[in-house]
């Protein structure tokens, strides 16, 4: 859908990760991206690089989803966040038909780049950056547009 924001207001951190499994535990970091076109979402890449001959995996998540995720358990489904038993540690849940993974974070972090991504879109405000006559124009156009190139 078509944005009222500039195409620059993008927030991106890497933050590190800890997946947790049956092995020991191994660190990574993730890309934790904001896009004001797109003012719901956040965006997680794992991988930045291909590696061992696989792409990078980008997940959705809601914005919103991560902000309770802070101070509570949250999510259904596929992506569930909040806090573990350690005070400053935050579980992430991510599932697929394939499989699932398990991942804990800075609860200080997350929160971090939650707060970076108000100073782009407070919370509350994201339909005001939303054109809904031209996303609405760019669904009857039978997806033809690209909604971001505007």
């Amino acid at each position: 859908m078509a944005m009222k924001h500039p195409s620059s207001s993008v927030y991106s951190r890497p933050l590190p990760l800890q997946l947790i499994g049956a092995g020991s535990p191994s660190e990574f970091s993730a890309l934790f991206s904001y896009d004001a076109r797109d003012p719901y979402a956040v965006s997680i890449t794992f991988g930045s690089t291909r590696v061992g001959g696989k792409d990078p995996v980008t997940w959705l998540i809601g914005r919103e989803l991560l902000r309770v995720g802070l101070d509570q358990p949250t999510g259904e489904g596929d992506v569930r966040v909040g806090p573990t038993s350690r005070s400053d540690v935050l579980f992430l849940h991510l599932r697929t038909h394939a499989g699932e993974a398990v991942m804990e974070l800075s609860r200080a972090a997350l929160a971090a780049f939650v707060r970076g991504t108000e100073t782009l879109v407070p919370f509350g405000d994201e339909t005001a950056v939303i054109d809904l006559d031209e996303g609405l124009a760019v669904l009857l156009s039978e997806g033809g547009a690209d909604p971001f190139s505007r």
